[in-house]
């Protein structure tokens, strides 16, 4: 391996990777390098003609991030590497005899990936990266059936899962053999013992929010933007956030941060969010970017001693390296989790010149606020269903 120095943790993985496995590291560990090492290895133990496919997020192929991390390799060993998107796998259908590292685990549930994964796996050598492989067993089925664990999903279901008989939709009850799944999962999981030399500072800057609009919303179940009747939960769920991610309070919040960290990534998730943060930076003169459905602006364009990065959580939450700022702002919170874990690794990299990362959460105490916080912290995906059933169970909503 020309010009490339593997850590120990990472040397040890490489010797504990197999065909099928799936490398676990948390964000910033260099799963990349790690996997791109084990390619090498088993490129020369298994013959002279196996091409590599990396199919990965729009994003990190875009920024071009995989050709950068093969250079040091003396890739490509032979033909051509090709890097594309998860929106794009169906094109690889008819590959065989290749290589594929499949980045940031989309291979969950059972759409159209999916299946596109599972007919790419059978004729082709292969391993999965992931800093969050599973949340739940039902998240492992596909790599379960790829490893040959069983022979489809309707199997897994018999022989391991238990619905509720109290909901009128399907909703896991409980999991059965789990000492099984266990053993299964060991054999697939090959975690990187990756020690942080960074220390991470997480906290929560409280704001304020609207009480009587806020209440209003329940109440009379209108939408006051669109002058319209609320009748789902997720529309609720819509219309009590944007009273709390619209209060002036946020901005406010935001300014006296970058008083004192004026380079930051901010995300956020709706476009009425852009739309503040936009006018707020135009209003003061900073130098912004952005990355989300509109715009793909790379966060390596800007420079100096004073910007910010505006990027939405569902376009660009992963995939790509920040090294240039020790700072990022949540303006709103995230339901999943695993986004937010992803979020938190773009500026926690090994090869960061900073110390010590800082991390603003930017919440209100309103009951929204306060329950997507409850799930986060107990690592679980925020169900507005769920979540409205429980706070106002007098009333009837459709499903979301």
């Amino acid at each position: 391996m020309p010009n490339v120095i593997l850590d120990d943790y990472q040397i040890d993985a490489v010797n504990r990777m197999k065909n099928g496995c799936i490398l676990c590291g948390d964000v910033g560990s260099g799963k990349s390098r790690t996997a791109l090492a084990y390619y090498e290895k088993d490129f020369r133990e298994h013959g002279s003609s196996m091409p590599l496919y990396i199919i990965t997020t729009a994003k990190k192929r875009d920024t071009k991030e995989w050709p950068e991390e093969c250079k040091p390799f003396g890739m490509p060993f032979v033909g051509d590497i090709v890097v594309d998107s998860w929106n794009n796998i169906e094109k690889y259908i008819g590959v065989s005899d290749a290589f594929f590292i499949f980045d940031e685990q989309r291979v969950v549930g059972s759409g159209a990936w999916v299946k596109c994964f599972l007919k790419i796996v059978k004729k082709n050598r292969w391993i999965l990266l992931s800093a969050t492989p599973g949340d739940t067993w039902k998240d492992y089925i596909p790599v379960f059936i790829a490893n040959g664990f069983y022979k489809n999903r309707t199997q897994f279901v018999h022989e391991h899962i238990v619905y509720s008989q109290f909901t009128n939709f399907p909703k896991i009850d409980r999991y059965l053999e789990q000492d099984k799944l266990k053993r299964y999962r060991n054999q697939i999981l090959v975690k990187m013992d990756y020690k942080k030399r960074t220390e991470s500072r997480h906290e929560d800057v409280m704001v304020e929010y609207d009480i009587l609009k806020y209440k209003s919303l329940a109440r009379d179940m209108w939408n006051p933007w669109k002058c319209e009747p609320i009748d789902t939960a997720g529309e609720l769920c819509y219309a009590q956030r944007k009273v709390c991610n619209s209060d002036p309070s946020r901005v406010e919040a935001l300014e006296k941060i970058l008083k004192k960290h004026p380079k930051a990534i901010i995300f956020y998730n709706f476009d009425y969010e852009l739309e503040i943060l936009r006018n707020f930076c135009e209003e003061r003169g900073i130098i912004y970017a952005e990355w989300n459905g509109h715009k793909h602006e790379d966060v390596r364009t800007l420079s100096g001693d004073s910007w910010v990065y505006l990027s939405q959580y569902s376009a660009g939450a992963e995939g790509w390296n920040c090294i240039t700022t020790d700072t990022t702002i949540f303006y709103s919170q995230n339901y999943s989790y695993k986004t937010l874990k992803q979020a938190t690794g773009r500026i926690d990299r090994r090869n960061t010149p900073y110390d010590i990362l800082y991390y603003f959460h930017l919440r209100s105490f309103a009951g929204i606020d306060v329950a997507i916080k409850r799930a986060l912290k107990e690592k679980k995906q925020f169900n507005e269903q769920d979540y409205v059933s429980s706070r106002y169970s007098s009333r009837k909503f459709h499903a979301v």
